[in-house]
């Protein structure tokens, strides 16, 4: 591994750190996370895996070029090193990943030439969430220091994940709830305008959204715009 002095190492983490205050994509930030990684620890392959909605670890990005690595199967929590990892909530490190029995895929280690793994724990809130590994492509004993830098880039990187979900989720609860209102209210011109029931208002805008191929937003918006049209 490339001796990365302690100036290069904050400078990388400050890095990390602008990205993940600034208004990049997440993918963009993982990625740009990946890389700097792999630079201050002299990796030749440092890749991030998430927990999907199955529980298990997929490869969420990676800065290796290799299609075999990057397309490598999930692995079950408590499979393999980085399962093993989620599960206790504590980094592991492997010196040589061909010897090692827990390894799962150690023909794509020697076909890529990864040596030595320190694998830390994605942990938000307490929560593991998945796992950053980094390989050397010669033996070499990862030092204190060197895991207490990949601690740090995890935590980032849960943090943002998190916080990213979190906007989604709002977004998508917020964009619901308006839906909702505009629907109601082209129900209640449906029931003043045609004598129809509730029921059957709402029944009728969802009939047209699913003969037009639209959402029963997009219907609820246009009855609204075509009575505002009336009234003026």
């Amino acid at each position: 591994m490339d001796n990365t002095s302690y100036e290069e190492q904050i400078k990388a983490l400050s890095k990390i750190s602008k990205a993940i205050t600034s208004e990049l994509y997440l993918e963009d930030i993982l990625r740009l996370i990946v890389t700097v990684t792999a630079q201050i620890m002299g990796a030749n392959t440092c890749s991030l895996m998430l927990l999907n909605e199955d529980n298990k670890l997929v490869i969420r990005t990676t800065q290796s070029l290799s299609e075999e690595y990057n397309k490598k199967p999930p692995l079950k929590i408590g499979e393999g090193i980085a399962g093993k990892v989620v599960e206790k909530k504590k980094p592991i490190i492997v010196k040589d990943v061909s010897q090692e029995k827990e390894y799962k895929y150690k023909n794509i280690a020697k076909k890529e030439g990864l040596y030595s793994l320190a694998c830390v724990p994605l942990i938000v809130k307490g929560k593991t969430i998945g796992a950053i590994n980094c390989y050397t492509p010669i033996p070499h004993d990862f030092t204190e220091s060197e895991i207490n830098i990949l601690t740090c880039v995890a935590n980032q990187s849960a943090v943002v994940i998190e916080n990213t979900e979190l906007m989604v989720k709002y977004k998508v609860i917020h964009e619901e709830l308006e839906a909702r209102k505009i629907i109601e209210r082209a129900k209640g011109i449906l029931m003043k305008d045609e004598g129809l029931t509730e029921e059957a208002a709402y029944l009728k805008i969802r009939k047209y959204a699913m003969d037009r191929r639209k959402t029963m937003r997009e219907i609820a918006e246009a009855i609204i715009l075509a009575t505002d049209m009336r009234s003026k």
